[in-house]
């Protein structure tokens, strides 16, 4: 019979137990492996059955064993050292508190999803799980970080596969008081929550669950409340489910409910208010909207309030490609935003104008959240070298005028969390060897001085690890293999062969992503009898666990899981080749530290930085690898391979593909594969360990999330913060008059005449000429802007590279037409084709950039004497 209501009934802990409870709900026992040792020990057999989910281990522990827990004193002790332990590291000062320098008195975090642990799925990616390492580097380093997300009653899919190997999708009920959070309530005890108008008179309201991740908090909004409408309860179903209104309510909710989320937390805490609001991608970008009409509603106009707003607000995108970004029809937008909705006293054209693509190549029609995220942000960041570049190239519209590497879009290269993703043998190896606290040290806060001392490990001790860590990836494999096979109809007589699948001293690759086109789940497959042959290697065989989910809404990600099942039920291949299904932050925990080879052959440069790599280095596993995302900045033959791209404009999908497919082929082939069965004098891999050892040192300090927030901290949270600091109120009024001002007036601006004191096409190296340029300013003063020379080497057709620009001077006062001269030197110190031009941009002291109003004014193509070429 099925129950017409659920309940969830909480045991009640002996006072002496009282601090497991504690410790349960504070999700650092995610990465903390004295707390979940200490969990395991309350009972080994619920602690299994529950996932590893402290929460639910209380739940099930019964009361007699508590009894006996209550009473056992090295119990007690060892419940007294780790609650302590926690007490420490959420109270005691870390590497924020010792720093110097005006940093920010909190940070504001948002994103669409979390990846923290596998008994709160509130994730579908990496996007996610990068969100997830972010709070958790944060917390060890001490930055006062409030992360604010949604959550969601089903979470991301559960996959599992049919009999021929179709993707099919299962949406679990989560609930909330099953899961390791808490409701923020009111200090009368009723539930905390948030409300949004919606059109026609109705409201979306919104509880606020708190998630404590070590020193971080973590507030979740969640829809499912009994005065929403049943439309509206549906708000927070689902991660990315939906049609574009309902995706359109999730971003409201999460960026304005966000903000008002924050300051209903931070009026019942005391935590201090957030000075800078970092946004992950485009999807809370609304929340630059809310925190306008809180100024507005202290008296600021909007221009003055959208200046206060971009100072403090730090975007990041993680997409390479426009159709990763949420896009919506402006008439959707515009209905519910207004006098008879969602902040009535903003004028929905000025809400349009911040998402709306017009600039060359869009589609003024639409409403471009990653572009509203730029327009709301003083501070923007792609997330590795090379998707910085990308980026720079893709969103190069919004500031016309300036080529792409102007554009005021930087990066800080992802990282992750190593104390979640080291596997505990990695861990006590390197704590044996430098010693707990270094070892702590070196994977939280990096430093390679730390790291150094890997290379000091014996051969034997890394050799027997490596296998040790493959070993339990088998066992692993086995049985997720086996509960597969069982979910797709196979009976338990027919799958004896599973006990043949692996063999644990088999060279082992892993490949495990989610399955968009661009990452090529199945480039493996191209030429199938050679990859045939290179599983079944009489000398140097090789074994492949591949997994990943494709969206529910793609059925061509979906033929690609079933294209690849189907060869892995092959039965003279399937000891050799797996795909388990249902991936997630439990899988990849065990299959990174297992695989030998971590492999990505995504199309160049579509991979934003791609971080499943990075997990998998951190472990020792080598890198075979396309060089896309971070690899691309920090490949080095060291500690892996590069495969290599058909590159070139026009060339034939498929055609690229056969290319890259044989380049694969042939590394695994002729040099990864030989070199892991290569023995030295003393019977192991001397070369293959060298490589795991120069992996840990030099690649391992430079992964990590704690060097990636170090980064977010000083160069943009920090400059973010003092730039908050500068926009007053009457600051703000005073900029936003200013580039009222400069956008009337730019038409008038013009590079009239340049000249140099020489007009010949070479000169000798070290040469210093004379630049004379006389402009116009078309009413604006000296102040308003600056007139630079840009130069360096050109190319063929005079385009000007690795520019370097020299700020000129005016040499007197405005001529009788109103113009003035400006003068400065021009340093020779190239040789080669080498040019020069010049420009007016607009400056004032509260910009963050020249670029930053897109506005520029350059000579028209004949400018007069002296403007051309020199040294060719």
């Amino acid at each position: 019979m099925k129950a017409i209501r659920r309940f969830t009934v909480r045991p009640v802990l002996p006072d002496s137990l009282r601090p497991l409870s504690d410790l349960a709900r504070n999700l650092r026992w995610s990465w903390h492996a004295e707390t979940r040792d200490l969990f395991e020990s309350v009972d080994p057999e619920c602690w299994a059955a529950s996932g590893g989910d402290p929460v639910r281990l209380l739940g099930s522990v019964p009361p007699v064993r508590l009894a006996e827990l209550a009473g056992d004193r090295r119990f007690l002790r060892r419940l007294d050292a780790v609650s302590g332990d926690l007490n420490d590291y959420v109270t005691g000062a870390r590497w924020y508190q010792a720093q110097s320098g005006e940093l920010p008195s909190a940070v504001a975090y948002f994103s669409p999803e979390f990846g923290i642990t596998a008994a709160l799925p509130q994730y579908s990616g990496g996007l996610g799980i990068l969100a997830g390492d972010h709070l958790k580097a944060a917390s060890d380093l001490g930055v006062p970080l409030i992360g604010v997300g949604l959550l969601y009653r089903h979470g991301y899919f559960r996959q599992t596969l049919s009999r021929d190997g179709w993707q099919q999708e299962h949406y679990p009920v989560l609930d909330p008081n099953e899961l390791p959070v808490a409701q923020l309530k009111e200090a009368d005890g009723t539930p905390a929550q948030v409300s949004l108008a919606l059109p026609g008179g109705r409201s979306l309201r919104a509880r606020i669950w708190l998630a404590q991740v070590g020193r971080v908090p973590l507030l979740m909004l969640d829809s499912d409340v009994e005065e929403n409408d049943l439309g509206e309860r549906g708000v927070t179903d689902r991660l990315y489910g939906g049609g574009s209104e309902h995706r359109l309510l999730q971003e409201m909710l999460l960026g304005i409910g966000g903000v008002r989320a924050v300051r209903t937390y931070c009026r019942l805490t005391g935590h201090p208010e957030p000075e800078v609001f970092h946004t992950n991608e485009g999807h809370a970008g609304f929340l630059g909207l809310e925190r306008i009409a809180e100024l507005g509603e202290r008296g600021l106009e909007f221009d003055a309030a959208l200046e206060a707003v971009r100072a403090g607000t730090v975007f990041t995108t993680h997409t390479p490609v426009p159709a990763g970004i949420d896009r919506f029809d402006r008439e959707l937008v515009a209905r519910h935003f207004g006098p008879e909705a969602e902040l009535p006293h903003i004028d929905v054209e000025r809400v349009l104008r911040l998402g709306m693509e017009s600039y060359p190549g869009g589609e003024p029609n639409l409403f471009n959240m990653a572009v509203m995220g730029l327009r709301l942000a003083q501070r923007a960041n792609g997330v590795s070298l090379l998707h910085g570049q990308v980026s720079r190239e893709m969103f190069a519209g919004l500031w016309p005028g300036f080529d792409p590497e102007e554009v005021p879009i930087t990066s800080v290269t992802n990282g992750v969390h190593a104390p979640t993703w080291v596997a505990p043998e990695v861990l006590r190896l390197g704590a044996r060897e430098i010693g707990a606290q270094r070892a702590e040290d070196a994977l939280t806060i990096g430093g390679s001085d730390r790291w150094d001392a890997v290379r000091d490990i014996p051969d034997q001790e890394v050799w027997d690890l490596r296998r040790d860590l493959r070993e339990q990836l088998v066992v692993e494999v086995r049985r997720r293999l086996y509960a597969s096979w069982r979910q797709r109809g196979a009976g338990a007589a027919e799958l004896g062969w599973i006990d043949g699948v692996l063999d644990p001293d088999v060279l082992t690759i892993g490949f495990a992503r989610r399955v968009p086109s661009y990452k090529r789940l199945t480039l493996m497959l191209r030429d199938r009898d050679r990859l045939m042959d290179l599983l079944l290697h009489p000398e140097h065989p090789i074994q492949i666990v591949v997994a990943g989910k494709a969206h529910p809404a793609d059925d061509g990600g979906k033929r690609l899981v079933q294209e690849l099942v189907r060869f892995a039920d092959d039965p003279r291949v399937r000891h050799r080749i797996v795909f388990l299904p249902d991936y997630g932050m439990a899988m990849a925990q065990k299959l990174y530290p297992g695989c030998d080879i971590w492999l990505n052959n995504p199309l160049r440069p579509l991979e934003a930085c791609g971080t499943s790599g990075m997990k998998a280095a951190l472990n020792g596993c080598l890198n075979l690898s396309v060089l896309d995302g971070w690899w691309d900045e920090w490949f080095q033959p060291d500690f892996g391979w590069a495969i290599p791209t058909a590159d070139g404009s026009g060339m034939d999908p498929d055609h690229r593909d056969d290319i890259e497919a044989a380049a694969l082929y042939e590394l695994l082939e002729q040099r990864v594969a030989p070199r892991f069965y290569e023995r030295g004098r003393h019977g192991l891999p001397d070369r293959w360990i060298e490589m795991v050892r120069e992996t840990l040192a030099l690649l391992g300090p430079k992964v990590l999330a704690g060097r990636m927030v170090r980064e977010y901290v000083e160069r943009l949270y920090a400059p973010a913060a003092q730039a908050n600091r500068a926009m007053t109120p009457a600051a703000a009024g005073e900029l936003a008059a200013w580039k009222t001002r400069v956008r009337a007036a730019w038409h008038g601006v013009s590079v009239d005449h340049v000249e140099t004191t020489t007009a010949t096409a070479s000169a000798e190296l070290g040469t210093t000429l004379v630049l004379r340029v006389r402009v116009g300013l078309g009413g604006l003063a000296t102040d308003d802007v600056e007139v630079q020379a840009v130069s360096g080497r050109v190319d063929s057709e005079d385009r000007i590279t690795d520019a370097a620009t020299v700020p000129l001077k005016p040499t007197g006062g405005p001529d009788l037409e109103g113009r003035w001269v400006y003068e400065g030197p021009l340093s020779l110190d190239r040789t080669g084709p080498y040019g020069y031009t010049v420009r007016i941009l607009p400056t004032h002291r509260l910009l963050a950039s020249g670029a930053e109003l897109g506005l520029v004014t350059v000579p028209s193509e004949e400018p007069g004497a002296g403007a051309g070429v020199l040294l060719r």
